[in-house]
């Protein structure tokens, strides 16, 4: 079964594992939206994505809100751009905590968060799992498909494609300071096209590539 909470920002009260930000910044960037959603878009860290002074995902940064706005055009987002409403998505990171500006975490911060991401995307269950960039896609392709052997991290080529997993689709979105001239159009037409789709099927569904 679902979860059921009305909670929008951090709805299983994680706390983070440590604490490296400044004074007027968020400790961490905790997951925000819809609980309950069958759609769940996954960031890499605050300093690509946004948050670190809104505590919102997909904010403040030019590449969180180039994806705000794709997932406003597709009916999931309204209201003011640091607080959004989201229906029916939900949105976290794989590495939640902030750091110092122009820091990126290390491979060991990584691993030190993964058991929050693995905790919040298995609690939500959504039925579609969208990774921005090639760290998050990396990620879920290895932990959530079978796939990551067979396919390149070549997102120019996996952006917008559908890839079936174990119990989820994943459909990868390439960085969007990357996009080239019809990136954007594509992803809001995938999006569109599993909307009018029977996209609850997912679930249990074999692994293959879509």
């Amino acid at each position: 079964m679902k979860n059921v909470t009305d909670r929008t920002s951090n709805p299983f009260g994680f706390r983070p594992p440590f604490d490296r930000t400044g004074p007027d910044e968020q400790t961490a960037v905790f997951g925000y939206g819809d609980a309950n959603a069958d759609f769940h878009v996954i960031g890499d860290h605050p300093g690509v994505h946004g948050g670190k002074r809104t505590g919102v995902p997909f904010t403040e940064t030019e590449s969180g809100l180039a994806i705000q706005d794709v997932f406003r055009e597709t009916g999931f987002v309204d209201g003011p751009e640091r607080e959004p409403v989201l229906e029916n998505l939900y949105c976290n990171y794989v590495h939640m905590c902030c750091l110092p500006d122009g820091h990126e975490p290390t491979p060991a911060e990584y691993d030190e968060l993964e058991r929050f991401f693995d905790a919040e995307l298995r609690a939500i269950n959504a039925h579609i799992l969208l990774p921005i960039g090639a760290h998050a896609t990396d990620h879920v392709l290895r932990e959530y498909t079978t796939q990551r052997g067979r396919l390149e991290l070549d997102m120019a080529e996996l952006h917008a494609r559908e890839i079936r997993g174990r119990g989820f689709m994943v459909v990868p979105i390439r960085e969007p300071s990357a996009w080239g001239d019809d990136d954007r159009e594509t992803l809001v037409e995938r999006l569109e096209a599993i909307l009018e789709s029977d996209y609850r099927q997912t679930k249990g569904v074999a692994t293959l590539v879509g």
